[in-house]
């Protein structure tokens, strides 16, 4: 028994998948028909063939057979038949008119084809066709007086103007348009054209209802059911006109299309019913107003069969044309769909980038698969057998030494080569044994020595094209590092948190706020990450002072307010964005004098807010005194602060720096760099001194050094650089110098102690102050000269405590 309901059930969704999937080849087949075969033009130039204005003027067919020329000139011959068949099934006099116009205007416009810039020609073309025939068929009948001059004028006039009108309209009917998204003036254009195109059906009854008002009526309910008010009463006023156009007796049709229109989009909430009823209503109102209740019955007729026809509309045709109206929900969807296929793609080419410059970076990295043991057996026979070459190939006892006896012929000239290398020579010993075997001892000696010369040349490049390598591995590393994370941020969707927007939605609205639109993208602890758009009758910080506490609170983690852009008017919209603080907050004091009491210093210094929570404090020294010592440290500031900003790890940064003053010039140029980064997350802290001299960190009343040993920057292209890791606790200090404070004092033994002593005496633990009195103090000790360059750097670490204290969202009362 199961086993047939679960048959049923596998027929029944067999069967749904069938029926969808012949409704979607049945569509593309009437797609393919109606679109891409031309039989929708055909269609519309058969209604605009028969389309009249004012009950002589036809403007419509030749500016519609002008367009198509221009988008479409393929298809301008069966378009141009169809306006004929459209235009002679209305009156011979008319189809004969049409014919004339059209045919100026395809033989003026093959003699122009080859014109520049047809769009600006097409209207004068169009204007001259118009007024040309109607000015014969005017003086055929005698009838050439001021009142058919005007007439013409008019109808070329407006034959001009809708070429340019249907220049925007009649490509949406064309199956290439690539983005489904219409300008405010492609929509108007698109109606302006329908409503035309409804003229070409005046005549046409049903059971004593007109067929252009059930269309008119049918596309007024469609659109303002899809686009609101604005395009509803858009549509109205737009198909209202020009059917009142081409039929004088119903200019009241304005009136009711309009306001019909306005009132369905206004009741579009209550959808399909809503709309219609917003038809039915202006229908009431206009009819009984216009042309009393004898009138009522035929129009009410036309509204009800307008209504059906707008009820039987499948959903998914209006979704489709949702796509194309700016503000419906399916246009922004298909727009986010488009921008995300945009921003996939960017972030895919970013990340292929990453491992482009990865893949680059192991190619550099990939050392030789001997041993180090074995690369330098071959690179000792190597250098022998080009020894061997200039004293041996032409010594008669070569066979006996080398055939005879290779082991000792070859370890006699292994241990020479070693003793050379020390710089010593070789040893007695060696000097006898060698003597002893080789009758060339002498010139083998003075031939090693020689060669050992390329050798070690030759040795040193190896080694700094192989730090080359592996230095340009670490830069080609550290940028795939950086692109990969960008490729992360680029992808970064927004979160369902459905809970937390409710919960924030309820607390806003508990204090008097209603939300725009709330975006929330993470809620991890440490990385929260809110945007949100809120109407403020006039703001006065409540973003900081009364938002931020509300999700603190809520997500429990101190939230701030990151970026706000506030509407300059009253009620405007404004953006506010919502992100973790950090757990420390870092406050800075410095203090420098010049050498003498200049005012040019040949040191530098800066404090860097990196991103992902990272500060960065550091001080340069240039060689020397005065401008081009300053230009040396601040360009060195400069490059380390542009590079650390990019997300490269500091030691790749700094080794960047390095290459870069080192190949800047021959001249002898170079600088210290003394930098700490601080993790404002756990308050850990990482020094890269290079060339610089010590720094101190209090921690209560304990003091520690930190240093590290390393040449200063620029003077060679490859080091290693040390990092010195710590950990700093709140309330710890900071203190950074350059040289002329560490090695400022006179006649005092032990810096390191006098400096501890001094900092630990200081009973303020404000870092502007300990800044000044450690400058102050070093210069008293010189007896108030100032022979070099100083600059102290006093940072303190504090549990970073918001402005405004979190405060309960709301409470939910029983």
């Amino acid at each position: 028994m199961m086993d047939t309901v679960a048959g049923q059930q596998t027929k029944t969704v067999f069967n749904k998948k069938a029926l969808e999937k012949s409704k979607r080849k049945l569509g593309e087949k009437v797609k393919m028909l109606f679109i891409e075969k031309g039989w929708l033009l055909l269609f519309v130039g058969f209604l605009l063939g028969r389309a009249i204005v004012l009950s002589s003027m036809s403007p419509f067919a030749l500016s519609f057979l002008a367009s198509v020329w221009l988008v479409r000139k393929e298809k301008s011959f069966p378009v141009m038949i169809a306006i004929l068949v459209g235009a002679f099934s209305y009156h011979w006099q008319h189809g004969l008119y049409v014919l004339a116009a059209m045919s100026i205007f395809i033989f003026s416009a093959a003699l122009l084809k080859k014109v520049q810039q047809q769009q600006k020609l097409l209207p004068i073309l169009v204007l001259v066709s118009s007024i040309l025939p109607r000015l014969f068929s005017y003086s055929l009948l005698n009838q050439l007086t001021a009142y058919e001059w005007m007439l013409a004028a008019v109808e070329g006039i407006l034959g001009a103007v809708l070429v340019l009108i249907f220049m925007q309209s009649v490509p949406l009917l064309s199956p290439k348009r690539y983005k489904p998204a219409l300008k405010n003036e492609e929509i108007v254009c698109m109606i302006i054209l329908l409503a035309s195109i409804l003229t070409g059906t005046i005549g046409w009854e049903i059971q004593g209802a007109s067929i252009e008002q059930i269309t008119s009526r049918y596309l007024v309910l469609l659109l303002a059911y899809v686009g609101g008010a604005d395009i509803g009463s858009t549509v109205g006023v737009v198909a209202g006109l020009i059917l009142s156009l081409a039929n004088v007796a119903s200019l009241y049709q304005m009136s009711l299309l309009a306001f019909s229109g306005l009132l369905g989009g206004l009741l579009k909430d209550g959808k399909k019913v809503g709309v219609s009823i917003g038809l039915i209503v202006g229908t009431l109102m206009i009819g009984v107003y216009g042309k009393g209740i004898e009138s009522l019955l035929p129009s009410l007729l036309e509204t009800f069969m307008a209504v059906i026809l707008f009820i039987c509309t499948p959903q998914s045709w209006v979704k489709k044309l949702s796509r194309y109206i700016p503000g419906t929900m399916e246009h922004s969807m298909e727009q986010e769909q488009y921008l995300q296929k945009v921003r996939d793609v960017t972030a895919n080419r970013v990340e292929q980038f990453s491992h482009v410059f990865e893949a680059l970076s192991r190619s550099f990295v990939q050392q030789q698969q001997s041993p180090v043991e074995e690369e330098y057996l071959k690179e000792t026979d190597y250098f022998l057998s080009n020894v061997t070459e200039k004293t041996c190939q032409s010594c008669f006892k070569k066979d006996r030494c080398w055939a005879q006896n290779f082991d000792k012929t070859y370890g006699l000239l292994t241990d020479l080569k070693s003793s050379l290398e020390t710089g010593n020579g070789p040893d007695r010993v060696l000097q006898k044994n060698l003597e002893g075997h080789c009758v060339k001892s002498k010139k083998v000696v003075e031939t090693m020595q020689h060669e050992l010369s390329f050798y070690e040349a030759n040795q040193k490049l190896k080694k700094q094209v192989s730090e080359s390598r592996r230095f340009v591995a670490d830069q080609l590393l550290g940028v795939s590092e950086v692109m990969d994370d960008f490729a992360k941020e680029i992808l970064k969707e927004r979160q369902n948190h459905e809970q937390q927007e409710q919960e924030i939605a309820a607390s806003l609205k508990q204090i008097g706020m209603e939300v725009e639109k709330l975006d929330i993208y993470s809620v991890e602890k440490g990385n929260i990450d809110i945007e949100m758009h809120i109407t403020f009758p006039q703001y006065h910080g409540e973003g900081a002072k009364l938002i931020a506490p509300m999700l603190s609170d809520i997500l429990e983690e101190t939230v701030i307010v990151k970026e706000e852009d506030i509407s300059p008017f009253p009620n405007g919209e404004c953006f506010l964005s919502f992100g973790s603080a950090k757990k420390y907050a870092i406050e800075t004091g410095v203090s420098h004098a010049a050498k003498g009491g200049g005012l040019i210093s040949g040191d530098s210094f800066s404090t860097i807010e990196l991103g992902a929570g990272k500060y960065a404090m550091a001080i340069s020294d240039g060689m020397g005194n005065g401008e081009r010592a300053h230009e040396e440290s601040k360009e060195t500031l400069r490059l380390l602060q542009q590079i650390l900003q990019s997300g490269i790890q500091e030691q790749i940064a700094i080794k960047s720096i390095n290459s870069i003053l080192s190949l800047r010039t021959s001249e002898e140029i170079f600088s210290t760099l003394d930098l700490a980064v601080i993790d404002l997350h756990n308050a850990a802290i990482r020094f890269l001194k290079i060339g610089s001299t010590p720094s101190f960190i209090k921690s209560g009343r304990h003091m520690h050094k930190v240093e590290a040993s390393n040449l200063p920057i620029g003077i060679i292209r490859e080091f290693d650089v040390d990092v010195v890791s710590d950990q700093l606790k709140p309330g710890d200090l900071l203190i950074m110098m350059s040289d002329g404070i560490f090695e400022g004092p006179k006649h005092i033994e032990n810096v390191d102690m006098w400096l501890k002593r001094k900092i630990a005496e200081m009973e303020t633990d404000d870092p502007q102050e300990i800044a000044d009195l450690i400058l102050e103090e070093v210069v008293r000790n010189r007896a108030g000269e100032i022979e070099d360059d100083m600059t102290v750097l006093v940072a303190r670490i504090d549990i970073n405590k918001p402005k405004w204290a979190a405060f309960p969202a709301y409470q939910q009362h029983a």
